[in-house]
């Protein structure tokens, strides 16, 4: 795969983080550390260009030097990043090239950042900002390594004048350092003295005054700080451009991974986990003076279709009927795959002679799909639905059994309290704080699916209600209150 040295956009980085293999992603490091050390050798060459200036603040002397090693480890990176390199033959001693590569460049960082006066803001932006790159792209334990490294390496390097170790440093002339109103200081013979020294190198004209002294520590303190600037500032952008970017993508991929968890892959439908889990908050939400009411639905005959047309027919069929609820329904509703050919609906603040209109509106609305098998094949598919819808008055008194219990610590029979309707607002302020039984969700679904089995059982394609099975006293379903 090739590595573009020159633009690294939104798409470009997503494969580079998530689907490169690590020898593209060691390779675009290097690319990075190219770019870096060539701004390094343009400032070599313009100092060098303009030596007749810059030579009163940068020793020439040492700058060759340092334009050879930054031009040499420069060949090193580029030919670490090129299609030549060897991480990208090398399989078994990947690992060892990358060791390599953080290495070389730690070592270079830290040299640069001592030779040009140790500068604080050089040194926050590479050390961070470098480390923070180099674990995207390879090892993070090469990456921790060589990040501890430079820091006891900074440390040293900070030191090392207290013992008396002088270390290079390009910035020279010793007369910048000079405060402008040094004459209240220091003698008329110190005075003299510093300026026969600096007169003969500094001045072409051999004459040095106070203001010359000024003029030249704030020529130096500009080339030094423009130079930090430069050597700091276009990387940390590049970094915070980066990372901003893989932000993004971070973003992107956890919806992406959301959307994986909590959807159905075939109906795009929410998944059972997902349903559920909004089903649960729709409870804990739901108003005081509001029903709330369940729908399970279930496709009839569904085994036979997948036996006599084949599973792609089935699966047809379901992507069908779930594109017919979600048109069917509001948004308000909650519609999941409850499991294989089960659907379940979720509709809150919803009355039970509301509900009751809705299934049938499904019910009808299933049945009137027509599925092509072929030019000479077509079948309509229907649905047997189960609903119970639980009342604001229910609700309320399964919380009142939930405070009795909490009070008792015993258990408990589930029987239907009174509340007298003269306490009832104030009996409602009490109970809003006790929560509904954690098994809930289950216990409603249970109540829909006994309704359910009896549409089968009265031949399919029907809607009942476990509400009204309830009042007529059928010892088929028992109430939401018993164990």
């Amino acid at each position: 795969m090739a590595v573009s040295k020159f633009y690294l956009g939104y798409k470009q980085l997503s494969k580079a983080v998530f689907e490169w293999e690590a020898a593209d992603r060691t390779a675009l490091l290097a690319a990075f550390m190219v770019i870096e050390v060539f701004s390094h050798w343009l400032w070599c060459l313009f100092v060098w260009y303009r030596r007749d200036i810059y030579s009163n603040y940068v020793d020439i002397t040492l700058l060759y030097p340092l334009w050879i090693l930054v031009s040499m480890v420069g060949v090193f990176l580029l030919w670490m990043s090129s299609r030549f390199s060897p991480v990208r033959n090398a399989k078994s001693n990947l690992y060892t090239w990358q060791a390599i590569l953080i290495t070389i460049y730690s070592a270079y960082i830290t040299f640069v950042i001592t030779i040009l006066g140790h500068s604080s803001l050089v040194t926050g932006v590479s050390l961070v900002g470098g480390a923070m790159l180099g674990m995207m792209l390879i090892s993070r334990r090469y990456v921790w390594r060589a990040f501890v490294g430079q820091i006891i390496a900074i440390l040293a390097v900070t030191l090392f004048p207290y013992f008396g170790i002088t270390l290079p440093n390009l910035r020279q002339m010793i007369a910048t350092t000079l405060p402008p109103n040094i004459h209240s200081y220091v003698t008329y013979n110190e005075m003299a003295m510093m300026k026969d020294a600096t007169a003969a190198t500094v001045l072409p004209n051999g004459r040095l005054n106070w203001d010359s002294v000024n003029y030249l520590r704030q020529s130096s303190n500009l080339l030094w700080r423009s130079t930090h600037i430069y050597m700091s500032l276009p990387k940390a952008i590049f970094i915070i451009y980066m990372f901003r970017t893989l932000l993004v993508i971070l973003d992107d991929s956890r919806k992406e991974t959301l959307q994986h968890a909590n959807q159905d892959e075939l109906t795009q439908l929410k998944n059972r986990r997902y349903g559920l889990m909004q089903m649960k908050q729709a409870l804990v939400s739901i108003e005081r003076a509001q029903d709330f009411s369940v729908i399970l639905l279930d496709l009839d005959w569904f085994k036979d279709i997948n036996d006599s047309y084949g599973h792609d027919i089935g699966d047809r069929v379901l992507v069908t009927v779930a594109q017919a609820l979600l048109q069917s329904l509001t948004d308000d509703a909650i519609v999941s795959r409850y499991g294989g050919e089960e659907f379940l609906i979720v509709l809150p603040d919803t009355k039970h002679d509301s509900a009751m209109v809705i299934a049938e509106q499904l019910r009808l609305s299933i049945a009137d799909q027509t599925i092509v098998v072929d030019d000479n094949t077509t079948f309509n598919v229907t649905a047997s639905l189960g609903l119970y819808t639980l009342t604001h008055d229910e609700r309320h008194c399964i919380k009142h059994t939930c405070e009795k219990l909490s009070q008792t610590e015993s258990g408990y029979q589930f029987k239907k309290p009174q509340v007298s309707k003269s306490n009832s607002e104030r009996a409602d302020k009490k109970v809003d704080t006790v929560e509904l039984p954690q098994d809930i969700c289950q216990r409603l679904i249970c109540m829909a699916d006994k309704a359910l089995y009896n549409a089968k059982g009265l031949g399919r394609d029907k809607v009942v209600s476990a509400n009204e099975m309830l009042k007529a006293g059928d010892t088929k379903i028992e109430s939401l209150y018993s164990n």
